[in-house]
């Protein structure tokens, strides 16, 4: 018996997707789209994490602008896998360098982006830092503590309470027959 798993796979796209690029996506695949069309969140089923992207790329390829699909959830091992494709440039240079080390090129593509991921936090720290020195040549470290908690409990007040929209004074009569009507969100 081949025993198949359900993983949550996200889509990144290279630009919004349109509507009728959602549409032809949906008669294929059940996602659900964040609020500028440029990431979907769908379940995919397969005998492994790859499969699964591999499937979801085939079915979605020709009809969405896809950039990354990527496993939602990190494995056992802390990591989530990606799935790319790479010009052909990029791809011979890739193979070039794995063999020359000799190494998988799937691996040092990891090691790339890794070096990156960790390149980008050090510099988002850096500049950080320096706003944050900015800051303490003009107020007391009291002063930007008790800002800098104000804002994240407003934050937080605003994600756990999100303010209801329409205001019910503002919100449309309800149609003749008492029903109301669907609505696309």
């Amino acid at each position: 018996m081949v025993v198949t798993h359900q993983y949550a796979v996200e889509v990144v796209l290279t630009r919004p997707a349109t509507a009728r690029e959602l549409d032809r996506a949906r008669h294929r695949v059940t996602f659900a789209a964040n609020a500028d069309r440029t990431r979907l969140m769908t379940v995919q089923r397969g005998k492994s994490p790859g499969r699964a992207l591999h499937r979801l790329r085939h079915r979605l390829d020709t009809v969405l602008p896809i950039d990354v699909l990527t496993t939602h959830y990190p494995d056992r091992h802390g990591r989530v896998l990606l799935n790319v494709v790479l010009s052909r440039r990029a791809d011979t240079q890739l193979r070039r360098e794995a063999a020359a080390l000799p190494r998988r090129a799937g691996d040092v593509l990891a090691e790339r982006i890794t070096a990156d991921l960790a390149r980008r936090q050090r510099q988002r720290r850096h500049r950080l830092e320096s706003q944050m020195q900015r800051l303490l040549t003009h107020h007391t470290p009291e002063e930007v503590l008790a800002c800098a908690a104000g804002h994240l409990l407003q934050a937080a007040s605003t994600a756990l309470n999100p303010p209801a929209f329409p205001s019910p004074t503002h919100a449309p009569a309800a149609p003749p027959s008492g029903r109301s009507h669907p609505t696309e969100s």
